[in-house]
């Protein structure tokens, strides 16, 4: 690298680093996200044992 690559600085160093290889992890993770609805994720038998509660019971 040479003389310019001691004069750069740190910020520099990591700015250009990012630039070429990206961020080594995502800032919010898939697991984090609301993608979604509830109703979307629960499974087969979560919905039957839902649609299994008496209506006096509530949602």
């Amino acid at each position: 690298m040479g003389e310019q690559g001691s004069s750069r600085s740190d910020w520099e160093r990591r700015r250009r680093l990012a630039e070429i290889f990206g961020d080594a992890e995502p800032s919010v993770t898939s697991d984090e996200r609301d993608d979604a609805a509830p109703e979307a994720r629960e499974s087969a038998s979560e919905r039957w044992l839902r649609s299994q509660v008496p209506p006096h019971h509530g949602s």
